[in-house]
């Protein structure tokens, strides 16, 4: 019921501003048109479309480009209400052999062709002149991933702000040593565990061999005080004393636009959503963990049978959603440790490929999510008031795991000393959170941010819009001036 009040209370507060949003605009001006260019995951694309909506709700007009294929997706998620001021923009790729334009998107491909995408995106940089040129927007919002973006926003005189789609507590870990190095880490509740620190070495590495060396530091001095902007999208009702940290290391003011969540009547995808509904409608309160690991990873066979004999010897009910990579044919099935199917029976469900997330975290049968830990998951889960059983697999996520193990609103699968996942474990952590007074405190902690987040949500987003509005005003200036 509380969610059902949250969620109605958002879209009313919405519609207000909807039909009040010229007093942020300058009246001798016309609505202000930004156009939005997330990286091509749906990780980063899901809370740039939350900003859009936003910033639509606030009066702006909002084009947001990306790659057919992305397109596609997003369509599903922009109810009609918006129709008329979010506008899509298609990226095309260039035609690449290996990257067929059903691979233009991180979601699915086989993890060795990133950096191919990647490149083929920067191959592209031709197109995003005509499509800057074409639309003349005030402001362009774009990805870290794609530094060269802003150079050709600013190459038009347009100003060009980031949209960071990580947590504040990852970044202030990874600058920390670049800004004060040789200086301990002031945030012992963050770290990483010896093997997820050879693994993020070797990842680094592999990065640095690949990185274009015509990127520039998107954190560049140079940089005039005016336009030193950043958009998070976190809020300081989660992350309060690293977003600080974070603004003290990068000296850029730092303006949180609230958690990446979409509205979940968005998510309906026909026959599969309402089975998978109803069946979580017949379990208890509270009674039922939902298992994902989002888009981009892919378990090992190893993991997968770990995972699915936990999920087995826990006794709790589950909805798993299991990905395998596009071009792999596999039965989820025959991927399956041998009659796991038939022994757990009506308490568990196992999808290939996708489920209606938002509709089963805030579905109260829905007590614990079996998490990677990605940062929109985790920002959803706390959203929904819905604890989380971290098992995070690599990049942001073990800081993103270790933060909310902090918050206190989350307990965390730990793998070994080589980095495997054991089934005990899995049941163990599985069943505290279900069944047992640990559980029921996560809980109650969680709610209690949640509330906090619907606090804060507009306030932070209305200051957020006050500083774009602010740019532009100072760039149209100028721009008056030449």
């Amino acid at each position: 019921m509380l969610r059902a009040i949250l969620l109605t209370s958002q879209t009313a507060i919405a519609n207000l501003f909807l039909s009040s949003f010229s007093i942020f605009m300058d009246t001798e001006q016309s609505i202000l048109r930004v156009l939005m260019f997330p990286w091509l995951a749906y990780g980063h694309i899901s809370p740039y479309l939350t900003v859009a909506k936003k910033l639509a709700c606030r009066g702006f007009y909002v084009y947001l480009c990306s790659t057919p294929v992305n397109l596609n997706f997003i369509k599903k998620k922009i109810p009609q209400k918006y129709s008329f001021s979010i506008q899509l923009v298609e990226f095309h790729l260039p035609d690449l052999p290996e990257l067929p334009p059903s691979y233009h998107t991180t979601n699915g491909i086989p993890p060795h062709l990133n950096y191919t995408l990647k490149k083929a995106l920067k191959m592209s940089k031709p197109n995003f002149y005509k499509i800057i040129e074409n639309l003349k927007p005030n402001m362009l919002i774009y990805d870290i991933l794609q530094p060269w973006a802003k150079e050709v926003a600013n190459s038009y005189n347009i100003p060009a702000v980031m949209l960071l789609t990580f947590s504040a507590a990852m970044l202030s870990y990874i600058f920390h040593p670049v800004k004060k190095p040789g200086t301990e880490f002031p945030f012992p509740a963050l770290y990483l565990r010896e093997i997820e620190r050879q693994r993020r070495e070797e990842m680094m590495e592999k990065a640095a061999k690949e990185k274009d060396p015509d990127d520039k530091d998107p954190f560049a001095e140079e940089e005039e005080p005016m336009n030193k902007i950043i958009l998070m999208s976190t809020s300081r009702a989660t992350e309060a004393k690293y977003i600080d940290y974070f603004t003290e290391l990068i000296q850029w003011k730092i303006a949180p636009v609230g958690p990446p969540v979409q509205e979940t009547t968005n998510e309906y995808d026909g026959d599969l959503d309402d089975d998978l509904i109803d069946w979580l409608g017949k379990k208890y309160e509270n009674s039922t963990v939902f298992v994902s690991f989002g888009s981009q990873y892919f378990l090992s066979k190893e993991d997968l049978e770990e995972i699915a004999l936990g999920l087995e010897l826990s006794n709790v009910n589950f909805i798993w959603v299991v990905r395998f990579p596009k071009g792999e044919e596999v039965r989820v099935e025959e991927a399956l440790p041998e009659g796991f199917l038939e022994r757990i029976g009506d308490r568990g469900r196992v999808v290939n490929g996708w489920a209606p997330q938002l509709r089963i975290l805030s579905h109260p049968s829905t007590g614990g999510f079996v998490s990677h830990c990605g940062w929109n998951s985790v920002m959803e889960s706390i959203d929904f008031g819905v604890p989380i059983i971290a098992l995070p697999m690599h990049l942001d996520q073990p800081i993103n795991a270790r933060l909310i193990v902090e918050l206190g609103v989350a307990m965390e699968i730990v793998r070994d000393d080589e980095g495997k996942v054991h089934r005990g474990e899995v049941a163990q952590v599985v069943k505290s959170v279900i069944y047992e007074k640990t559980g029921e405190n996560l809980r109650n902690k969680v709610r209690e941010i949640s509330e906090n987040l619907n606090q804060e949500r507009e306030e932070e987003m209305d200051a957020a819009v006050g500083e774009l509005v602010q740019l532009c005003k100072t760039s149209k200036s100028n721009n008056m001036m030449l």
